[in-house]
């Protein structure tokens, strides 16, 4: 049923790849058949709906994606066009001209979204004007101003963080000569990373919280576990990828310290004054999960020690990347969070939703491992974590 030439609306959703960088494969997503469709391309959306994976991965097995080769700097028409779909804060009608039919698939991975019927592109155009918000219209024209620095003051005026994800991937943020196309898999690490951070400038200086607090929430598979514990800032996150459930290593082919029997566990943490490297154990994960912890607190104004336990069960068989992580994070801090007089009972009532051992999940824990051992809890947590 793919056809050369049709008029679909984009999302909008775009990609850009990472392999043979700088030269690299762009392109745009778009409907061959179905206009509705468009309106479900994030994992915010599949969220807000209660999409299944089988229900995400139809939606998304419904989109043909026109690429071509580019450099990260060099300037195209069909750069152009991705651009201005990238500004849109909704769909546009877009008409595609493929050079030959679809290759018809699709290629999931833990930090984008599923990649699916890839063809070369043709020609692109629009066929109706993006709607465009005035802070990204500004921010965008503005090319004295750092992308760190647009990043945050976007996300401040509510633009959506998947929305700001392409912006910083298709060249639009950032000083002039610095401004290139970015591969979306770094893209989005960046842009969560980003923002979690601004926020914890501020939340170093809050007040603890001071009970112990628990907050549930799960979706598609994803079951998660937050644990806020009365000290200074530090954060850890562990995953557990249970068998016969998928499960990529590192968006890079590094291998992360996996030891239970059936179940592959991964960790990652940071001190007070957070950390150098990036985490690769839990890999993009961790940044996404880290996001909605930072969202809460400064809601609440407090900080807190942290360990979020993420169970990813067989049901979730195909990954649909880290986004879903993001959202499975928000979901639990909307939740009711639950209140315990010590960490043991904070424990039991976790093992009650999960299926991988607690007692697993603990010795791998170093915040549970070394919480109040030291004279001083602040210097303990104050430590730098590289």
């Amino acid at each position: 049923k793919s056809k050369l030439h049709f008029s679909g609306k984009s999302a909008p959703e775009l990609f850009v790849g990472r392999v043979g960088y700088p030269y690299i494969n762009s392109g745009i997503l778009a409907p061959s058949e179905n206009d509705n469709i468009s309106n479900f391309a994030t994992a915010e959306e599949w969220s807000a709906n209660n999409f299944s994976v089988e229900n995400i991965l139809r939606l998304r097995g419904q989109l043909i994606y026109g690429k071509s080769k580019m450099n990260i700097k060099s300037e195209s028409k069909l750069k152009q066009v991705t651009q201005e779909l990238a500004l849109s804060s909704k769909p546009v009608l877009t008409e595609f001209f493929l050079k030959k039919k679809p290759t018809m698939g699709f290629t999931s991975d833990s930090v984008f979204s599923p990649m699916t019927n890839p063809a070369p592109i043709k020609k692109v155009a629009l066929e109706e004007n993006p709607k465009v918000e005035k802070k990204v219209d500004y921010l965008t024209s503005d090319y004295d101003v750092k992308a760190t620095t647009a990043l945050e003051e976007l996300y401040k005026s509510n633009i959506k963080v998947d929305h700001l994800q392409k912006l910083l991937s298709i060249g639009l943020l950032g000083t002039k000569v610095r401004r290139k196309m970015v591969p979306t898999r770094w893209s989005i690490t960046a842009t969560d990373d980003t923002i979690s951070k601004k926020q914890l400038e501020k939340i170093r200086y809050y007040k603890e919280i001071n009970q112990i607090t628990l907050f549930s929430g799960n979706f598609v598979g994803n079951y998660i576990e937050a644990l806020l514990l009365p000290g200074n800032f530090s954060f850890e996150a562990i995953e557990s990828w249970m068998e016969g459930g998928v499960f990529t290593s590192d968006i890079d082919g590094q291998t992360g310290q996996y030891s239970e029997e059936t179940t592959q566990i991964s960790q990652d943490y940071e001190g007070f004054n957070g950390r150098k490297k990036y985490a690769f154990n839990v890999t993009g994960g961790y940044y996404a999960m880290r996001l909605p912890l930072t969202e809460y607190l400064e809601k609440i104004n407090r900080q807190a020690t942290v360990l979020i336990f993420r169970e990813i069960r067989p049901e979730y068989y195909a990954p649909l990347g880290v986004g879903i992580v993001r959202e499975v994070a928000r979901r639990a801090f909307s939740n009711k969070p639950k209140y315990f007089d010590t960490i043991d009972e904070a424990l039991e009532n976790i093992q009650m939703r999960v299926k991988t051992s607690v007692k697993d999940v603990k010795r791998k824990s170093w915040i549970l491992n070394n919480y109040g051992k030291q004279k001083s809890l602040k210097e303990f947590l104050s430590q730098k974590i590289n």
